[in-house]
């Protein structure tokens, strides 16, 4: 269970005192994730998901919680942070920075449809034009500079293949920066366990503690990678890469220079959660290696990116 750090319901009770929720109803441990304690709470008010941040400290916080308290002003299906009696977003609660935001309906789906892929390229489209009245900047803390420190550490655990194409993906996406791309706040895990859905309608983004300022269209890649592939190959299927693509192009037109940058944004992507992977799951924090997903899977789709260069169906 990924709860570090344990809430009693009287802990809990005594916590909300600065909130006007109501009397605490219910408080339910949530077992997924790896970077953050996370539990459902239900009040006299209504159902919220209350945060406790193992990494993030309470200065980097602000961006995050007034980005979605941006993005829930401006129609954006993601939790909008509740502000305390002292109007403000973020606590502490058991020696943690902490929050408590609204909890949105639907379900995450494993296996999305055309349909579906449709909708969650409109929401990003959506969200990515939202974003752009949002003042704060937050440089991507997951850009090169992390690439670069990151990857000698994990490199011993690679076999002779696997350092071959790593050390040649590492240079290149070194060299070549997005920088010339359109820039904005993005997401950056947007995956399927973090995307709501009713039916095919998108009922919640949520988890934005990864989003930062970066090329749009390197969202694009991070979610297509995830929403648009056959998960056992590791290939793009092109109908529901169409159907996404299409959907986000029709809310933010994509621009020439981002359609040439396509097939280098799907690999850096790829790069990014593959070298993220082998992270979690060599070096793992105390806690997280049950929760460590298989890297290997990005090591296929990034090999598969190489091997087919993508186009841009519209």
């Amino acid at each position: 269970m990924a709860v570090f750090t344990s809430v009693s319901e009287a802990e809990l009770i005594a916590w909300l005192g600065d909130y006007s929720l109501g009397q605490l109803l219910e408080l339910q441990p949530i077992a997924s994730g790896i970077e953050n304690t996370n539990y459902f709470v239900t009040t006299g008010n209504g159902r919220f998901v209350l945060t406790l941040f193992e990494k993030l400290t309470a200065d980097e916080l602000p961006f995050y919680l007034n980005l979605m308290a941006h993005l829930a002003r401006h129609g954006i299906p993601c939790p909008s942070p509740v502000a305390s009696r002292r109007n403000q977003f973020l606590g502490s609660l058991n020696g943690k920075p902490a929050c408590i935001a609204t909890r949105l309906s639907g379900k995450s789906v494993t296996a999305p449809s055309e349909a579906q892929c449709a909708a969650i390229g409109a929401m990003l489209g959506q969200m990515h034009i939202a974003g752009q009245s949002f003042s704060q900047v937050m440089p991507n803390p997951r850009g090169a500079g992390w690439r670069a420190a990151t990857a000698p550490q994990v490199r011993p655990f690679l076999d002779t293949d696997q350092a071959e194409l790593f050390d040649s993906e590492i240079a290149l996406h070194a060299q070549s920066g997005a920088t010339r791309l359109p820039q904005g706040v993005i997401h950056a895990d947007l995956f399927r366990d973090n995307v709501l859905l009713e039916g095919d309608r998108v009922g919640g983004l949520i988890d934005f503690y990864f989003a930062c300022s970066d090329a749009l269209l390197y969202d694009v890649a991070i979610t297509a990678n995830d929403w648009c592939m056959q998960h056992a190959e590791g290939k793009l299927d092109d109908a529901r890469a169409q159907a996404f693509l299409r959907a986000y192009h029709a809310e933010r037109p994509l621009t020439d220079v981002e359609r040439c940058a396509w097939p280098s944004m799907l690999r850096l992507a790829a790069l990014r959660f593959w070298l993220s992977r082998l992270y979690d799951l060599h070096l793992p924090r105390d806690g997280e290696l049950i929760n460590a997903h298989d890297p290997r899977h990005f090591e296929r789709v990034l090999r598969n990116h190489i091997a087919t260069a993508q186009a841009v169906w519209l």
